[in-house]
């Protein structure tokens, strides 16, 4: 098995996507997970190409969030798309990654995970609020690389 296989047991990715559904319940907001072997850019440059290649730059709100790892680099990032980054900034995706590595500091890759997926989902929740006739626009499920 490769490291991106045994990062998370079936079961944790399962807690993982069920996180994001739950996160995404009441916005319009669109969560993603990307989990990587490794890569030779810089892990900011790479999560953008990631936020492209999985079209989340194409959300109508333009309020997709990215939580992107490089786990062999033990490197990750959070980031959104123009929408969501207008109304938190930057001190909101330091707070994120911080929560998230205090949990990656221990072992504890899922919780970390969810931790991050919750906090954006409570930003996107405020203020992106869900819609009706809204419907998911992009897949919960990781995606691996």
């Amino acid at each position: 098995m490769s490291k991106v296989e045994e990062f998370l047991t079936k079961e944790e990715e399962q807690a993982v996507v069920e996180a994001i559904g739950l996160a995404e319940k009441e916005t319009s907001g669109e969560i993603r997970v990307h989990i990587e072997k490794t890569n030779s850019k810089a892990p900011y440059d790479r999560a953008l190409e990631v936020f492209e290649q999985l079209k989340m730059h194409k959300t109508h709100l333009k309020n997709g969030v990215l939580i992107y790892l490089a786990i062999a680099d033990k490197k990750f990032v959070i980031c959104g798309d123009q929408g969501i980054h207008d109304v938190v900034g930057d001190h909101f995706w330091d707070s994120t990654k911080e929560v998230m590595a205090a949990q990656f500091k221990t072992g504890n890759f899922k919780q970390g995970l969810i931790d991050g997926i919750m906090k954006a989902g409570q930003q996107l929740q405020q203020y992106f609020p869900f819609e009706e006739g809204y419907t998911n626009e992009l897949s919960n499920e990781i995606s691996k690389g």
